[in-house]
């Protein structure tokens, strides 16, 4: 079992997105975190507009951003960074993955559902490198 981080500025979009379409396609077969440098105060609404709608069925509205520790990065296996620059720890023995995602904060449903969607695949080609045993 793979322990993954995603990470983000706000934990508020990308990285809730992640974990959230990680945890549904890994199954109890890998486990997801996710963190922020500077968490915001809740998940962005358009991020749980999009997560709800039909074929994901995933409501992120009750989930609270956490910050970034030291900690949380010692426990994963694979550190997931999204736009959170030098912000993010750099743990030694750990892999990294640098995701180039738009931030979805504000932006119209539309865009939100396009990053889901490249999210969505994202994650799956993860989860299919650690079913496989594949380092990267």
């Amino acid at each position: 079992m793979a322990t993954v981080l995603f990470v983000c500025r706000h934990n508020a979009g990308r990285s809730q997105m992640s974990a959230a379409l990680f945890a549904h396609a890994a199954g109890d077969r890998h486990r997801a975190m996710s963190a922020g440098t500077t968490p915001a105060d809740r998940v962005h609404p358009e991020v749980v507009a999009v997560m709800r709608e039909p074929g994901f069925e995933i409501d992120l509205a009750d989930r609270v951003p956490q910050l970034l520790t030291d900690s949380l990065a010692k426990d994963a296996d694979v550190v997931v960074t999204m736009g959170c620059g030098d912000a993010c720890p750099y743990i030694p023995g750990k892999r990294y993955i640098d995701w180039e995602l738009p931030d979805p904060k504000g932006q119209p449903i539309a865009d939100v559902r396009r990053i889901r969607d490249d999210i969505a695949r994202r994650v799956d080609d993860l989860v299919h490198q650690l079913d496989s045993g594949d380092s990267g």
